[in-house]
């Protein structure tokens, strides 16, 4: 039977908050999807180092630059097989009602003509901050 609209709001919603508190153990609850995600890049690394491999042979009896390629392949390919897929995590505060919002990065604010002293700077920073409610 499947979910409801509710329900499948409430499940979004409590993965996102499952991401936002904690997104190392989140990513290691994903299931097969990471596994054959992690599987897929392992055989393109083997591909990539077998290939690797062939120009390096070829390197060694025509030019060294073939040689070279084929050992830059190499290393990458090990790279890309080691390396864990980059996710988007889902960056943000968990609120009481269990959604998520979002974090949005703040502008930076431009700097005064006149910046005054460092001392000044600091404390007109830390007012900011005091009025903004971090």
């Amino acid at each position: 039977m499947p979910l409801s609209e509710h329900e499948q709001q409430l499940l979004e919603q409590m993965e996102q908050a499952l991401y936002a508190e904690d997104p190392k153990f989140a990513s290691q609850m994903q299931g097969a999807g990471a596994r054959a995600s992690a599987r897929r890049r392992m055989a393109i690394g083997v591909v990539g180092v077998v290939a690797g491999l062939a120009l390096v042979l070829v390197g060694v009896n025509t030019t060294m630059w073939i040689g070279a390629g084929g050992f830059a392949l190499m290393v990458g390919a090990v790279a890309f097989a080691l390396t864990p897929p980059r996710r988007k995590a889902a960056l943000g505060t968990v609120q009481p009602d269990g959604s998520v919002r979002r974090a949005t990065p703040a502008p930076k604010p431009k700097a005064p003509k006149s910046a005054g002293s460092f001392m000044h700077r600091i404390e007109e920073r830390w007012d900011r901050r005091r009025d903004d409610g971090y």
